[in-house]
């Protein structure tokens, strides 16, 4: 499930602070010197939020691995099971039209809609008993997956109204250490309670993460007004305006592309993982759990760091630091040491992120209200989607490149794109006005 749409009125853009030092300074003020998760954390909306963000994400992610566990049990067909992913996953690449939804409805009343939407969709799983209702999964997990895009949307653009703009990074990093943090919990909760219930009990469980985050958005105070119908252009222009602002912004251009090529990566990296376990370090398949829990735990610590970090260096420098950290992670994952294959895991986890929480803070700070779910969502798409493209790729590539070629030249793509970055790109508008 995904994370906010704004609300309320929309804020005054050109007035805030830079997320650089001057930011930091302003910040530090009301938030106690660089550490502002206290105050992120003490503001009603951002703790609400945050909240549905715990216990949707551990919903989705027990429900993420449950759907191929039970699929493979009814059929014995690794590929049908392999399936369920790709339908949750599918809708991504219809990101920008469904982004053009959440700008069209207030994003707060969308929310709670979509949540109980699922939660009253989820229990027709209870009838899933045999290889002929199969079909029901799958459909289910098709819808699953679209109501995430379009919460996805909804949610950026709500945290970008309901929350100060100088904390935008504090919260957004403190979103990727919850949904890290469940999928490290999750995963081995719903497979408990399938191997002891069965499918239909992890449904109910998601039903009901998903009826206490509609209260949870319910309670959230944020005053929007009605979205003003757009009368301009057709209806593909209207859903493309979200790639045209991506694409006319020196601030977000650069990120999004650097985004994406980072994720391209990342899918070549996750392809090789087994290759890396098996032929580099001769262990059994099960060792990758724990690089995964290793990575997991590096995302989950740079989530917490993340905003404080962003107000001292460069928003831009940081994202870049972060790609270039991950980019040497990969490289050194081709040399068979242990030592380092483990250090490795945790600099993934940390570098990787870096990048992606930049690129959504400056995509709410940068982009106009009115085309915010749009911009997000197709943002959304450009950076995610060429990730499950390589993970196909990279298991082609696997077969016929050795890992000591592969992940090196991985990691020499990935400072190529960092130093890109690095040296390339706008002064935000925020920072631009106040200079």
């Amino acid at each position: 499930m995904g994370t906010g749409e704004r609300a309320g009125k929309p804020a005054k853009r050109q007035s805030g602070k830079p997320a650089g030092k001057s930011a930091g300074k302003s910040a530090g003020k009301s938030a106690g010197k660089s550490w502002a998760i206290g105050t992120v954390l003490r503001d009603r909306n951002a703790g609400l939020y945050l909240s549905g963000v715990v216990v949707s994400g551990f919903g989705t992610s027990a429900m993420w691995l449950v759907g191929g566990i039970w699929v493979k049990s009814l059929t014995g067909s690794d590929s049908l099971a392999a399936l369920t992913v790709f339908m949750m996953w599918a809708p991504t690449l219809a990101g920008p039209l469904l982004g053009a939804v959440a700008d069209r409805w207030r994003r707060r009343p969308l929310l709670v809609f979509c949540n109980l939407a699922m939660a009253a969709l989820l229990p027709l799983l209870l009838v899933v008993d045999s290889e002929s209702r199969i079909w029901i999964l799958f459909a289910v997990l098709f819808v699953y997956g679209v109501s995430g895009v379009v919460q996805d949307a909804a949610e950026a653009a709500l945290v970008a109204t309901a929350i100060d703009k100088r904390l935008l990074g504090d919260f957004n990093g403190l979103r990727m250490t919850a949904n890290e943090g469940m999928k490290l919990l999750a995963p081995l909760a719903g497979a408990g309670l399938y191997a002891a219930y069965g499918g239909g009990t992890v449904a109910l469980l998601d039903t009901a993460t998903f009826a206490l985050a509609a209260a949870l958005f319910a309670l959230m105070r944020v005053r929007e007004e009605k979205p003003a119908p757009d009368r301009t252009g057709g209806w593909w222009s209207r859903t493309a305006e979200g790639a045209r602002v991506l694409r006319q912004s020196p601030v977000l251009r650069p990120l999004v592309l650097a985004g994406s090529l980072t994720m391209l990566l990342a899918g070549l990296n996750g392809a090789a993982i087994y290759a890396v376990v098996d032929k580099g370090l001769g262990h059994a398949p099960t060792y990758v759990g724990l690089l995964y829990a290793l990575q997991g735990v590096g995302s989950i610590a740079v989530g917490l760091l993340a905003g404080p970090l962003m107000r001292r260096i460069p928003e831009r420098l940081f994202a870049a630091g972060g790609i270039a950290l991950f980019a040497a992670a990969v490289g050194l994952r081709a040399l068979p040491y242990d030592a380092v294959v483990l250090a490795s895991a945790v600099a993934v986890g940390i570098g990787l992120p870096c990048v992606l929480i930049v690129a959504l803070t400056a995509v709410q700070r940068e982009t106009p209200d009115a085309v915010l779910g749009r911009t997000a969502a197709t943002a959304n798409t450009l950076i995610y989607v060429p990730n499950a493209v390589s993970l196909a790729l990279g298991a082609g590539l696997i077969a016929f490149v050795d890992i000591t070629v592969l992940l090196p030249l991985t990691g020499v793509i990935g400072l190529l794109t960092a130093a890109g970055l690095a040296f390339y790109g706008g002064v935000p508008r925020v920072a631009s006005a106040e200079a």
